[in-house]
């Protein structure tokens, strides 16, 4: 409460908070100059002790970077440049004046909405694992404690036993965030359960979905998060030592949650008796070589232990004999991100989110043919067509929206008759997709569904362990069929053997990646079987055919 009191105080003498976002998409468009560009201009005018300035974390809106948020009144200024700083000091900062050209600039009203709360792709959104990434100092602990961090930790080790504390979190109804969907409490249960005195609790944050950055985003922007859920797991299965498992591709991650993890350290909250109490807790991170097939639990222990990545049989299951022969749990970042505002705030206030089947909100991260791509958390159940057209804001240049893939190479396509369904675990299924762990990517008109399910078939094909004959040869098959029929070599019968061999690598392989790596193949061939019709019959579909006309040059005048 003296870390939180303190820290309010000193921010609150400041006239003006402005936070820069510094998630991966601004970095790359070079917010850091920005930034110093700004820090430079209220040094000239004499500013720094009216304005502080922070680092934040992904706000979200990825396509229009470097972009800024100033308070009070939440202006968001987007597509900065350097240039654009010092105007914005000074009208902005000194005369109080936004500068209306900077602000956020609705592509379906066409007009420029200033304020954050007022613009559709965020006034949609819940946001519960994502509530911090946009809103503090990444790199801060006090500004992690000023918004309630780790007073849920200290809640349950005060005043919940373990088996209280799972009780509240199987009544929370949160389901595993990475894709299965597995009940948390549930498996948490287990893991109390568990003989033994040495256990582990293990984040996976092999983030391995084209598309796909939403866990990469919370552990950059609210690393925290993930330590205090790690912290609050352990504790309640019995566990005194946490892996985060991550992989390579993701060093800014990696050297924020290192950052974060030394602060917990230094601070007493990792280490002996955390709080003067008789828990003693620590983390270690682990980093992946960025084998897809780690993302699968087995193959991810295997890999923490040093050994080749790859899944064996279960049972037994990791809650009973995981990491080092020990009994693990495993969940991944957005699920561990949930777990302090659930201890915090009651299993109740979690479950006023979503369907009866599927509480609480989801993080997607929004890409491909869509006007706002970028990441957006909202609740269970919302439509797959608010979700596209609401917060991404439709198909850009006015096309036709075709389909949109879920779950990554693990999941399935989702068609325009189907834009109302509500986007939660048990109506995806119904559907032949996954939610997965968030992955979105929408198509529109122009997409050839047979090259669609080529390119993910290549990734899964590539990726594959190889320990099993159904995903080594049965993927590597129907790569060379789908390959040949976008050369416009495919044969009668091609599409019955794709949809037989897919069947047969469903129910053969070893671990869930390989069960699934059909999925893309056979829910294209059920809802656009007739464009790989077209390719075999006309060796080309609609869809290319049109792609190729966008290609050809026009005649210039004689």
């Amino acid at each position: 409460m003296k870390v939180r009191s303190s820290y309010n105080e000193a921010i609150s003498k400041y006239n003006y908070t402005v936070l820069v976002c510094s998630g991966a998409g601004c970095i790359s468009t070079n917010c850091h100059a920005v930034k110093d560009a700004l820090l430079n201009s209220l040094k000239a005018h004499g500013l720094e002790q009216d304005v502080v300035v922070f680092e934040t974390g992904c706000i979200g809106s990825c396509d229009i970077g470097p972009v800024m948020v100033v308070s009070p009144g939440e202006t968001f200024y987007t597509r900065l440049k350097p240039a654009d700083i010092p105007g914005i000091v000074q009208s902005h900062l000194i005369d109080g004046k936004i500068v209306e050209n900077k602000v956020f600039f609705d592509r379906q009203l066409m007009k420029r909405v200033p304020c954050l709360k007022d613009i559709d792709f965020f006034k949609a959104q819940v946001k519960i694992a994502l509530r911090n990434c946009g809103a503090i100092d990444h790199s801060s602990l006090p500004a992690y404690i000023s918004r309630d961090g780790y007073l849920a930790f200290a809640k349950a080790v005060v005043e919940m036993t373990p088996e209280s504390l799972i009780d509240e979190i199987k009544k929370s109804g949160l389901r595993g965030r990475g894709g299965g969907g597995f009940p948390t409490g549930v498996k948490w249960e287990a893991g109390l359960k568990a003989a033994g005195s040495v256990k582990y609790i293990v984040c996976n944050a092999d983030e391995g979905d084209p598309g796909a950055f939403m866990d990469r985003s919370i552990l950059e922007g609210d690393p925290h998060s993930i330590i205090e859920g790690m912290m609050i797991g352990g504790y309640a299965i019995g566990a005194h030592k946490g892996y985060v498992y991550v992989r390579a591709e993701y060093p800014l991650a990696v050297e924020r949650l290192e950052h974060a993890i030394d602060q917990a350290r230094v601070a007493g909250l990792l280490g002996e008796n955390i709080l003067g109490s008789a828990f003693s807790f620590d983390i270690e991170i682990r980093i992946g070589a960025g084998a897809f097939v780690c993302g699968e639990e087995t193959a991810l222990m295997h890999s923490i232990e040093g050994k080749r990545g790859e899944p064996r049989q279960k049972p037994p299951y990791p809650c009973q004999s995981g990491l080092f022969a020990k009994p693990t749990i495993i969940n991944n970042v957005e699920t561990y991100a949930n777990i302090a505002p659930i201890v915090l705030n009651g299993c109740e206030w979690f479950t006023q989110y979503g369907t009866a089947s599927s509480k609480g909100t989801k993080v997607f991260a929004l890409a491909g043919n869509v006007v706002n791509t970028g990441l957006v958390e909202v609740p269970m159940g919302m439509s797959l067509g608010d979700i596209l057209f609401k917060i991404g804001g439709g198909i850009p240049k006015k096309k036709e929206f075709k389909a949109a893939q879920t779950g990554g190479p693990s999941g399935g396509c989702i068609t325009k008759e189907y834009l109302d369904t509500p986007v939660d675990y048990d109506s995806l299924i119904k559907l032949g997709a996954i939610m997965g762990s968030g992955g979105l990517i929408v198509m529109d008109e122009d997409a050839c569904m047979v090259d669609v399910a080529r390119f993910f078939m290549e990734f899964v094909q590539d990726e594959s362990c190889g320990k099993c004959v159904p995903c080594r040869t049965g993927t590597k098959r129907m790569l060379e069929i789908l390959e040949r029929i976008m050369r416009g070599e495919g044969r009668e019968g091609d599409i019955e053997l794709l949809e037989e061999l897919g069947e047969n690598i469903r129910e053969t392989a070893i671990c869930g990646l390989g069960q699934t790596a059909p999925n893309p193949v056979l829910s294209t061939i059920k809802y656009f079987r007739h464009e790989y019709e077209e390719h075999i019959q006309d060796k080309s579909c609609q869809a290319c055919r049109n792609a190729q006309k966008k290609l050809v040059p026009k005649s210039s005048p004689a």
